[in-house]
């Protein structure tokens, strides 16, 4: 049976520009890694009302019980500015011990990690495994993440599909292999409040009514008012500004509209529609005319700290020697989805590059995790009395 390399898979992958949505060949890479090691492979399509339709590949090995999932995205963002690069952003260059390329860290490098450490489990089983692996890769996660992984995990649900247990491969480590894994994160909520008044002449605001000001003092009450003080696993809330926006080319008139754009990122303490009515309680103490506008883009949760966990800490630690902290810092990632299906953990490369010019990681970093994940994979189907 042939060991996949894990570096070579990253490079072809990377070498695939599958900026969200497009494929660009990265799933081919993929099936044609894994098939020879037995998984079957199957591409899930999907396309959301007038949205590009989106590929995803889910793969597996074994048809019982347990099942350990593996799952994670081959879509990347743009690279931006290229002149900014030291080299080509796709071209997978290896330099002074680093793998450099947009999507190395963000998370080809993870996936490529995981493909190997199975083959390196199956070589030692030969070739069969008690229970099952799966891979379910998504092409969605860098964008609006509808014609991925949810909707993979509902059609895969309704065909009898059941995970025992999912890992995710997104990059956790803020800058060395070991340092952190991903227990759950905060939710994300994208907030859009409108305030109407009546435009007027600036210097007669009596016969007016300006949104502006009114906006203003929400703002200001949103600012200054604390959601939390943070929970057991979780950091305080915290409410980002990110616009205000009235359009008003004119000094000397008031304006009609007046608008602000929020982003807000809540702990466990809160739901999606409670801080809807927290943002709305804080615009109604100001009064006037307004609306508040939300898109919930995943809830808080958590997966307690337990025997998942344990096994990802251990094999980290046998392997790095430092054992990894429980944290559900960051942004939001298809755990989100994960974890209405299975326990779920998150644990992959290094994020200190990630998005970033130079996406790079270390080539001795690509071999520690391979090596880390295969210890998980051994330990995963030994505890179940299946290895």
């Amino acid at each position: 049976m042939p060991v996949p390399d894990p570096l070579s898979i990253a490079q072809a992958l990377i070498r695939c520009p599958s900026i969200t949505p497009e494929d660009a060949g990265a799933l081919d890479v993929l099936a044609g890694a894994l098939e020879p090691l037995g998984f079957v492979c199957r591409r899930l399509r999907y396309a959301d009302g007038g949205t590009t339709p989106v590929d995803n590949l889910y793969a597996r090995l074994g048809s019982g019980a347990p099942h350990l999932c593996f799952a994670g995205h081959t879509d990347v963002v743009p690279p931006g500015d290229r002149a900014a690069w030291s080299g080509d952003p796709f071209a997978a260059d290896v330099r002074d011990g680093r793998l450099y390329g947009r999507g190395a860290a963000d998370m080809k490098a993870a996936i490529a990690c995981f493909v190997a450490a199975a083959g390196r489990c199956l070589a030692v089983w030969g070739g069969t495994v008690k229970g099952s692996i799966s891979l379910l890769i998504t092409g969605d996660e860098e964008g609006d993440a509808v014609n991925g992984t949810v909707k993979a995990l509902r059609q895969l649900a309704d065909e009898g599909e059941r995970f025992d247990a999912c890992l995710v491969g997104e990059p956790t480590n803020p800058d060395r292999l070991g340092e952190m894994a991903k227990i759950g994160r905060r939710g994300s909520l994208n907030a859009t409040i409108t305030v109407d008044g009546e435009q007027g002449h600036a210097a007669y605001p009596e016969r007016a009514d300006n949104p502006v000001a009114r906006l203003v003092r929400m703002l200001a009450a949103i600012d200054a008012t604390p959601l939390d003080d943070g929970s057991r696993w979780f950091q305080p809330s915290t409410v980002a500004i990110t616009s205000v926006d009235v359009g008003n080319p004119a000094r000397n008139v008031t304006p009609a509209r007046a608008q602000a754009f929020l982003n807000v990122r809540f702990n466990d303490r809160h739901s999606g529609d409670g801080v809807r009515a927290w943002l709305d309680a804080q615009c109604r103490a100001v009064g006037g005319r307004y609306t508040v506008e939300t898109v919930c883009s995943g809830e808080a949760f958590l997966c307690p700290p337990g025997p998942l966990s344990d096994l990802i800490a251990d094999a980290a630690l046998q392997v790095t020697g430092r054992r990894p902290e429980l944290s559900t810092s960051g942004g939001t990632s298809d755990a989100r989805f994960i974890k209405d299906y299975a326990p779920v953990i998150e644990f992959g490369m290094t994020s200190a590059t990630a998005h970033k010019v130079d996406e790079n990681v270390a080539v001795a970093d690509i071999e520690a995790l391979t090596d880390i994940y295969a210890r998980v994979i051994t330990t995963f189907f030994v505890r179940a009395g299946a290895g």
